[in-house]
């Protein structure tokens, strides 16, 4: 892989993205219980309020995002995935940078995501907390549960 790569949005139709979402899917379902997944789907993830990135090295998926507009000031973070084989890259980091930069030039003042809570997840925490995330009470529609984390962080 080359030192640089290209993060763009993503119309969802590639068989690459459908099969990372699909393995996305499968490991927030394996990781979690059925009523604590908060994954969306391909045809979720079409809806307008939400845009989807993909990081990609030529014609090589890395990784993707996404982020769903909750209101006109806070954003949420979905679909945060590197792909198989390049994790540990910085993938995901430029990935958040991206988004944090994406939120700010739409006009939030907050981002705001859920994560599991199971050791799973537990880089990703670490990720969005070197990030300036911290943990918070459940926002949206979300609901305390004790397999699900909240993270949120000013903008």
């Amino acid at each position: 892989m080359s030192s640089s790569f290209a993060i763009a949005v993503d119309d969802l139709t590639g068989p690459d993205i459908a099969a990372l979402l699909t393995q996305h899917l499968a490991d927030m379902h394996a990781h979690s219980p059925e009523d604590s997944v908060h994954a969306l789907d391909l045809v979720e993830l079409r809806k307008p309020e939400i845009t989807f990135w993909s990081a990609r090295d030529g014609g090589a998926l890395l990784g993707c995002t996404a982020l769903k507009e909750l209101d006109p000031t806070h954003g949420e973070i979905k679909s945060m995935r590197t792909a198989t084989g390049h994790t540990g890259r910085g993938i995901a980091a430029a990935l958040l940078g991206h988004l944090l930069a994406e939120a700010r030039a739409r006009g939030y003042a907050r981002l705001s995501l859920e994560t599991g809570a199971t050791e799973f997840f537990a880089p990703a925490v670490r990720l969005y907390q070197r990030h300036g995330f911290e943990f918070c009470d459940p926002f949206a529609d979300y609901a305390a549960d004790p397999h699900s984390l909240f993270l949120t962080r000013t903008l």
